[in-house]
């Protein structure tokens, strides 16, 4: 609401049912215009065998009072056939101030994850302490394992099968990712470089700079009810300048920025790189003929 009452002139009465409209409201004035995406494909995960012993598990919650300390995950865009070699997009989200950082790789290669989260790394406008992965192979890795105990990074995992252990990122994966490019597949080297300009750039201000978000505070059980309470909303950047944590240089310079920057405008920049990444989606890939003989003995 500040943003638009600097570059747009609005009744009371429009700003009251701004202000007033609850978010399933919303859902329901949007429901029309929203991208339908009819086809789900689910996780590619393959267990790492290795190291596990070295790399601890995370039972407890995260209380953590300052950045550093990050979830990560690898969205797939496989569409409806895992064959071949297609992009993946690695997300680190942080615990704390709900800072995003987005990188595309292409295949799962070790080498390929390690040097994207040291892009990541170098990027963020805190030190990275800490780093909490699920068991996945790309993660679960000598390279990786040297990697943080190179930059003395703490590495936990969560457990097998338990998505609640990384509910953090789990939900960064739809609102940063899946939602903005579906599950339509991606192998192209153009679409590689189009989505790291992306998540580099443009969507990486959107989101950090400019959308708000709550943090869970604490929960109170009345009854036989629990109910949750939440912070007031606050940006990324926000919270950290607020507690004043980070690397302050790079702080004020994203502050500075931020009074440049029209969200609107950025927005509009946003959707229209979206609409150039989709153009570069693989068509769905039918089943060969012996797959779908697998398919039917299967069913039988």
């Amino acid at each position: 609401m500040p943003w638009i009452r600097k570059r747009y002139h609005i009744l009371p009465s429009l700003e009251k049912c701004l202000l007033s409209i609850s978010p399933r409201q919303i859902d329901r004035r949007f429901h029309p215009h929203k991208r339908k995406l009819r086809r789900r494909i689910y996780g590619r995960t393959k267990p790492g065998r290795w190291l596990k012993h070295q790399i601890p598990l995370r039972l407890d919650k995260w209380n953590i009072h300052q950045p550093g300390y990050v979830e990560v995950d690898l969205v797939s865009h496989s569409g409806n056939s895992a064959t071949g070699e297609f992009l993946y997009s690695l997300n680190v989200t942080d615990i704390h101030t709900g800072w995003v950082d987005t990188r595309a790789v292409r295949g799962k290669g070790q080498r390929g994850i390690v040097a994207a989260l040291d892009e990541i790394r170098k990027a963020l406008p805190f030190p990275l302490y800490g780093i909490d992965s699920d068991n996945g192979s790309e993660f679960i890795n000598a390279h990786l394992w040297r990697y943080c105990k190179k930059h003395q990074i703490q590495f936990t995992r969560g457990r097998p099968y338990k998505k609640d252990d990384n509910a953090h990122i789990e939900q960064k994966n739809w609102t940063h990712v899946r939602r903005l490019l579906g599950w339509e597949r991606y192998e192209s080297l153009a679409a590689l470089k189009a989505l790291n300009e992306l998540y580099a750039s443009d969507l990486r201000l959107m989101m950090n700079l400019f959308q708000p978000s709550v943090k869970l505070t604490h929960k109170v059980r009345v009854g036989s009810k629990l109910r949750r309470r939440y912070d007031k909303p606050q940006t990324p950047l926000d919270r950290l300048w607020k507690h004043q944590h980070g690397n302050g240089h790079k702080v004020q310079a994203l502050r500075q920025q931020r009074e440049t920057l029209n969200p609107f405008e950025l927005a509009q920049s946003v959707e229209y790189q979206l609409e150039q990444i989709w153009r570069l989606a693989q068509p769905l890939r039918r089943p060969s003929s012996e797959q779908t003989n697998k398919r039917r003995k299967a069913k039988r």
